[in-house]
């Protein structure tokens, strides 16, 4: 008898236990999960997620962070699309220090940026605004973009260019007819992880937002009452905060199993 799928399963089922977790106490109140750990809730309730559903200021935190978050995504690629072209078929002066350069914007932690995003912005009146938090994730974002991309362009040969020139094509017809659709694997992984890491970060998110703007993570900061924390709301927002991760990452699960095998990831 084949035994060797007993060892993922078991760490699977591992992994799994603090979503299992977050999503029970979800269903109950805050004085159950203070009262003591249960599997299920003695208390079956649902008034967590009626109030993020109809309490604005919970609900315009999960539109305010899909704004943004997108907004970035599309900026990130797009801009990453070209510089990764450039660092993988070109070859000139201070490349591979400006590509190293890059790759040390993804390095620094986000707080030694706050405060000068913070100045800048409100310079600028780009304060609260969605726009705000996307050109700010796009410092950490494009570089790891363009990072995961130029795997993907390095691993095509050169003569797909050439010919595509001696067939009469522009660069920017074959870029966008050819080029694109041939690396689709690797925008795909690219926007998954700029997707993914906008949406957890937390930092500027907060420091750069308010009100019109703010995210469901600066929202679920500030659940604290007189009585405590709201802890069944908490879980109940967090519980929420999993499916758009979910969705994106159903959509490019093959794209990212390919990532593993030809590109950087």
């Amino acid at each position: 008898m084949n035994k060797k799928w007993i060892l993922p399963t078991l760490y699977i089922l591992f992994l799994m236990l603090p979503i299992y977790g977050l999503l029970t106490m979800s269903f109950k109140t805050t004085n159950e999960i203070l009262g003591g750990f249960s599997f299920f809730p003695q208390q079956f309730t649902l008034a967590n997620y009626a109030k993020i559903f109809t309490d604005p200021t919970w609900y315009n935190g999960y539109i305010n962070s899909l704004i943004y978050v997108v907004i970035n995504t599309v900026i990130s690629v797009s801009v990453a699309l070209p510089a990764a072209y450039a660092f993988s078929r070109y070859r000139f002066l201070g490349d591979k220090h400006l590509f190293f350069w890059l790759l040390t914007n993804r390095m620094a932690p986000p707080a030694v940026f706050a405060l000068p995003f913070f100045q800048l912005y409100s310079a600028i009146e780009l304060f609260d605004t969605h726009f705000a938090v996307a050109l700010a994730h796009c410092l950490f974002n494009i570089p790891l973009a363009v990072w995961i991309l130029e795997g993907f362009m390095s691993g095509i040969p050169k003569e797909l260019d050439e010919t595509a020139y001696l067939d009469g094509y522009s660069f920017w017809r074959f870029f966008l007819r050819i080029f694109i659709p041939t690396i689709a694997a690797g925008i795909g992984v690219a926007a998954f992880f700029c997707f993914m890491y906008s949406w957890v970060e937390l930092l500027l998110a907060k420091t750069l937002t308010s009100v019109d703007a703010k995210p469901i993570a600066a929202t679920m900061t500030r659940t604290a009452s007189t009585s405590g924390y709201e802890l069944g709301l908490l879980a109940a927002a967090g519980s929420l905060t999993i499916i758009p991760g979910a969705i994106v990452i159903y959509f490019v699960r093959n794209y990212i199993a390919k990532g593993f095998a030809l590109g950087r990831v």
